[in-house]
């Protein structure tokens, strides 16, 4: 702080780029499809980044690690640019995709049930692999053998 007043902090796209975790290309990429709202540039032409663009880039990689495809994500962006009358379809998108997220989750808990299932017929192979059978090393031939498939 400086006399009462918060000093602004302005980062050059590399130093976003590294407190982000993306690269210097996916920010440029990232303002180039209106994801990113114009970053204001200093008289050099350089793009200067304030804390407030690094939290909606946080935001944005939430989303996209999440699943959001890039089009919902300019959806996303564009509404908020538009700002508070269009808080209601934010959040409905917001919630759609919460439902793709747990739904995907789902998915993903099916499959690795059926990687742990593998899992433990390999550890029970290795158990009885000096008295095991010709028929019981033969269910391990077929990787799916003994495990239900999800969906």
């Amino acid at each position: 702080m400086l006399h009462g007043m918060e000093t602004l902090t302005l980062l050059s796209i590399k130093d976003a780029a590294e407190r982000t975790g993306l690269t210097v290309h996916t920010l440029r990429f990232y303002e180039r499809i209106g994801l990113l709202q114009a970053i204001p540039r200093a008289t050099s032409g350089h793009r200067r980044f304030r804390e407030q663009d690094l939290g909606w880039i946080r935001l944005l990689i939430c989303l996209r690690k999440t699943g959001m495809p890039l089009r919902s994500l300019q959806t996303f962006a564009s509404l908020q640019r538009e700002g508070d009358p269009t808080g209601e379809k934010r959040r409905m998108l917001l919630e759609e995709h919460r439902r793709n997220v747990l739904t995907r989750q789902e998915e993903i808990l099916a499959h690795l049930a059926v990687v742990e299932k593998k899992i433990e017929m390999f550890e029970q192979l290795r158990a009885s692999w000096d008295e095991g059978t010709q028929e019981e090393l033969e269910l391990f031939k077929d990787p799916f053998s003994g495990v239900s498939t999800p969906g």
